[in-house]
Parts: structure tokens; sequence; C-alpha cells
């Protein structure tokens, strides 16, 4: 069984530094090779590159990793009791 806060929060916390390191990338390479357009549009409000953007994009990444957490735990486990005769 998988604890939901934990995957929650790890879940979380991956997204905001996959964030962070694509921003990175985007800064350290040329524009034809960040992808600034796709950040664009999975992240409402974010424009390329100010800080407040920066700030939004942030933190719809790590509440995206937190949604992902609290919608594949109870999944997760829900079919982990049904076919896991161990933890039936």
């Amino acid at each position: 069984m998988l604890n939901i806060k934990v995957v929650s929060w790890a879940l979380a916390t991956t997204t905001a530094i996959s964030f962070v390191v694509c921003v990175t990338y985007g800064l350290a390479t040329p524009e034809t090779l960040h992808m600034h357009a796709f950040l664009e549009q999975v992240l409402p409000g974010f424009k390329w590159l100010t800080l407040q953007a920066f700030l939004i994009g942030l933190v719809e990444s790590f509440l995206y990793g937190a949604y992902a957490g609290l919608v594949y735990v109870p999944v997760y486990n829900f079919f982990a009791r049904r076919f896991d005769p161990v933890t039936s």
C-alpha cells in the first residue's frame, strides 16, 4: 500500500525540480532547442521568462505533481488490495 502523503509530496517535488531544470536548460541553450512554447501551453499564466511567470510555473508544476499523487495512490491501492493476495 502506498502512502498518499509521501507519494504526493514526492511527485510534487519532482515536477517542481523538473520545471527548474527545463527553465535552466532553456536559458543555457539556443532558443531553437528549448521548450518555452510547450511550457507556455501546459502552464496557464506562464510566459517566457519573467520572475512572476517563473514563480507561477513553479507553483503550477508543484500542484500538477501533487494532483497526480492524489489521483494515483487511491487507484493503485484499490488494485493492490484487489489483486495482491498478501495485502488482502
